[in-house]
């Protein structure tokens, strides 16, 4: 990081502490067609700093949003686990809020409606916003009304101007890709019914830095919170933090509950994760810069476990052609030389190629068909149910290499 740095994403603090270069890498969910393979690949600077000002983790570079986002290949309704995270929040919410047939229920990022459509099920009015045009249209096609637009601030004046405000504003896994940061949360407190309650879940930085997750840092994620980072930047703009739980989404996230200043009081949850981060030294940089340390070592591990396979004439195939298997890989410096192609349960991506590394990707059932001896597993997050759904490939001696958050093999 040679360049000069720009001013924080949440304060605008111009102090900005370099942690970690990750180099030049391509987008990490542009997949190529096989036309695409032989044209020169965009890549673009992952850099990774800390605010001291907020606490703000967060990358230095900002890839226009309409490239990143407009059209989308990542599809919530593949993962079973997400399903059933959305529709237990779904019921929780409807209970505990009293949701009836005059609420509404804004989901931002809502994606194919994988949550609505719970809402939708149960008789509660929602609306969907989504900027990806071919994600929003399924959404529709599957009765959710959907916005194909970015949320901010000027969004949500034009939804309450026209008498649309909400009882309920989720926010799931979005908050990290938001460019305009201080607009987009300025639009929760407009949208937002007096009495209205915003659900945001979003990766958790001390899970990040436990686990030396580092192959969440892509170019659509922005930042990295801390709840000290959220409570900070809410609080800028009138709205409260009034509950906080961690949950095992995604390798550890938070889900937040936030309404209007003075509309209720923070939760003992709320006070005490404030407190256990000062203790963990959320506001020092050294915890970020120990970060660094171990990715270089866990690196070196992976590489000499990969090699030693091929040297003894293992074949080696990949579960997960993911954003975060495109940093992993091309990070590491791991390609065709050592693995042979990537399968993915998204429909959406099979017939394509992984950025940078060019790994053709497959339906999982080649898995069992073919027969490799190890498959590196690049959706670690989603570990348990992708070693439920291979069942049969383990059975007949296949193995799992899972990198994060410990290197095993299954």
């Amino acid at each position: 990081m040679n360049h000069p740095l720009p001013p924080c994403r949440a304060c605008g603090g111009s102090h900005l502490a370099p942690i970690l270069s990750l180099g030049r890498t391509p987008l990490a969910n542009s997949l190529l067609t096989a036309a695409q393979l032989a044209q020169p690949e965009p890549t673009y600077p992952l850099d990774l700093a800390f605010c001291p000002a907020c606490t703000l983790l967060q990358i230095t570079e900002t890839v226009p949003p309409e490239l990143l986002f407009r059209t989308y290949l990542y599809y919530s309704s593949f993962s079973d686990t997400m399903l059933q995270s959305a529709q237990q929040l779904a019921g929780r919410l409807i209970t505990e809020r009293r949701l009836r047939q005059e609420s509404l229920v804004v989901e931002v990022a809502s994606n194919d409606g994988y949550l609505l459509q719970y809402y939708r099920q149960a008789g509660i009015p929602v609306l969907g916003i989504e900027p990806a045009v071919n994600i929003a249209e399924i959404a529709a096609q599957r009765g959710i009304p959907t916005v194909c637009e970015f949320f901010g601030a000027e969004l949500a004046q034009q939804l309450r101007t026209a008498g649309r405000q909400a009882d309920v504003i989720h926010a799931n896994n979005v908050l990290a890709h938001v460019a305009q940061l201080n607009s987009f949360v300025a639009g929760f407190a407009t949208l937002l019914k007096d009495d209205g309650l915003a659900v945001i879940e979003t990766p958790y930085v001390k899970e990040m830095l436990d686990g030396t997750e580092f192959d969440t840092i892509y170019h659509e994620h922005l930042c990295y919170y801390s709840l000290t980072a959220l409570h900070r930047l809410f609080r800028r703009h009138g709205l409260q933090i009034v509950d906080v739980e961690r949950i095992p989404l995604h390798g550890g996230s938070l889900r937040i509950c936030a309404g209007l200043n003075g509309r209720a009081a923070a939760r003992p949850a709320v006070t005490a994760l404030l407190a256990a981060e000062t203790g963990w030294g959320v506001n020092q940089i050294a915890c970020y810069r120990e970060f660094g340390a171990r990715i270089a070592q866990l690196r070196s591990r992976l590489l000499e476990l990969l090699q030693e396979l091929k040297r003894q004439g293992r074949r080696i195939a990949v579960y997960g052609a993911s954003a975060k298997g495109s940093t992993l890989l091309n990070y590491f410096g791991i390609g065709r030389e050592t693995l042979e192609y990537v399968v993915d349960r998204s429909t959406v991506k099979q017939g394509l190629y992984t950025p940078g590394t060019h790994l053709p990707i497959y339906a999982p059932e080649k898995l069992l068909a073919d027969m490799p001896d190890y498959v590196l597993l690049l959706t670690w997050n989603l570990a348990d149910e992708i070693l439920a759904q291979q069942a049969a490939y383990r059975a007949r001696g296949g193995r799992f290499i899972v990198p994060i958050p410990d290197l095993r093999i299954i």
